[in-house]
């Protein structure tokens, strides 16, 4: 799959590990920085890039990090065709894509372990969007707020 990541300063570490990880299995991986441990950076101006590679289709799904995930969240919400959410746990991370089509999967590097972020991570690129009528009705009135 091609997967987008993306992190500032407070996730750092979490996204070269999860980058490894995703490589190691085969994923085609686009970096959107941050390429270097700055403590002055700023997460939108890697996360938003990110976001609109996935709303233009340049990659399949992201992964927004940053320390608490939720700047990261507001930051790539803001990009038309975007569907991302801050996930700490298994079930939300395949029932997201499942019922909603989520795109970008936000997690908080200083608030998630690393084993969980990564298993969290597979389970949201493994994860299906359903289509089902009533999923798809539910995601149509949501996306007729960006029209």
């Amino acid at each position: 799959m091609l997967v987008g990541i993306a992190a500032d300063h407070g996730a750092f570490s979490l996204k070269n590990n999860i980058k490894s990880l995703l490589e190691a299995e085969g994923h085609h991986v686009t970096d959107f920085g941050a390429y270097e441990l700055d403590p002055a950076d700023d997460y939108p101006d890697f996360v938003i890039p990110l976001a609109q590679a996935v709303a233009e289709g340049k990659v399949e799904r992201g992964i927004a990090l940053c320390g608490s995930g939720v700047g990261a969240c507001f930051a790539v919400n803001k990009v038309k065709g975007i569907r991302g959410s801050l996930i700490s746990d298994a079930y939300s991370a395949h029932q997201g894509v499942e019922h909603d089509d989520m795109n970008i999967i936000c997690i908080g590097g200083r608030v998630t372990g690393e084993m969980l972020a990564w298993e969290i991570v597979r389970i949201f690129l493994q994860a299906s969007y359903t289509g089902e009528e009533r999923h798809a009705r539910r995601l149509d009135k949501v996306k007729k707020l960006e029209e």
